[in-house]
C-alpha cells in the first residue's frame, strides 16, 4: 500500500483482542481463596494483566514464599481454564484483523500469556494464522521490558518508527516507550483511559469500532 505510516502492528492479547479480563480477573480471586491469601482487590488484579504470571504474582503477593509461587499458579490456571470458554473475541476483532492482513500490514501479538496458552487462543479464536509472529512472557522478558517488541521487529525486519503497539495496559503503553515505538491505548480492556493517557500514546480509543476507524485513517 503507498503511503502507509507503518509496516508491522503489534497487539496485545487480553484485553485487546479478546474479552478476558474478568476471567483472569476472578481466576486470580479464586487461585487467593484456595490457598488462604488475601483476596485482591479488582483493581488490583485488573492492574497485573499483560504481566507475566510470574510477574503479576511477585506484584500482588509480595510476601508469599517463592516456593510457593507454583502452588498459586497451578491454581489460577485451574480457575482460568475452567471458564476459558466463556472468553470470546470483541465483537469486531476479526475483521479489523483479516483487514489488515489482506493489505499486507506484517501483524503480531506480544503477550503477558504463556506460549501454550496462546496457541489455545490463536486455536480458539480462528487467528493463528494471520498473525507472522508473536512472543510470550515465558519467552523472554515480562512487559514494560522491551524485548518482547525488539525480538518482534528484528525477527520481521522493520524499524521502531515503522511499528505501532496496541494495547489496553499501561503496560503495553510503557513497553513501547521502552522501545521507543509509537503506541495506540485502547480503553475498553484492562486499565482505565487516564492510566493509559498520562503515557501520551497517539491516541486512545474507547471501542473496537473506534479502533478500526482509527486504524484506517493513521495508519
Amino acid at each position: 500500500m503507498m503511503g502507509k505510516k507503518f509496516d508491522l502492528l503489534v497487539f496485545d492479547w487480553d484485553g485487546t483482542l479478546a474479552d478476558s479480563a474478568n476471567v483472569i480477573v476472578c481466576s486470580i480471586q479464586d487461585a487467593a481463596r484456595d490457598l488462604g491469601l488475601n483476596e485482591p482487590t479488582n483493581k488490583e488484579a485488573r492492574h497485573v494483566i499483560g504481566l507475566g504470571l510470574s510477574e503479576a504474582i511477585e506484584y500482588l503477593f509480595p510476601d508469599l514464599p517463592v516456593k510457593e509461587h507454583r502452588l498459586i499458579s497451578d491454581r489460577y490456571r485451574y480457575h482460568y481454564l475452567a471458564h476459558h470458554h466463556e472468553i470470546s473475541l470483541y465483537d469486531g476483532v476479526v475483521e479489523i484483523i483479516k483487514t489488515l492482513h489482506a493489505e499486507n500490514f506484517l501483524l503480531a501479538v506480544a503477550t503477558g500469556k504463556s506460549r501454550a496458552g496462546l496457541n489455545r487462543a490463536f486455536i480458539s479464536s480462528g487467528l493463528g494464522g494471520y498473525f507472522h509472529a508473536s512472543r510470550c512472557a515465558d519467552e523472554t522478558f515480562s512487559k514494560p521490558h522491551p524485548a518482547m517488541l525488539l525480538e518482534l521487529m528484528e525477527q520481521l525486519s522493520v524499524k521502531t518508527e515503522r511499528t505501532l503497539m496496541i494495547g489496553d495496559t499501561s503496560h503495553d503503553l510503557q513497553m513501547a516507550i521502552n522501545a521507543r515505538v509509537p503506541g495506540l491505548g485502547v480503553t475498553y480492556g484492562a486499565h482505565p483511559r487516564e492510566k493509559l493517557e498520562s503515557l501520551v500514546p497517539l491516541a486512545c480509543v474507547e471501542n473496537v469500532i473506534n479502533l478500526r476507524l482509527w486504524l484506517n485513517t493513521n495508519i
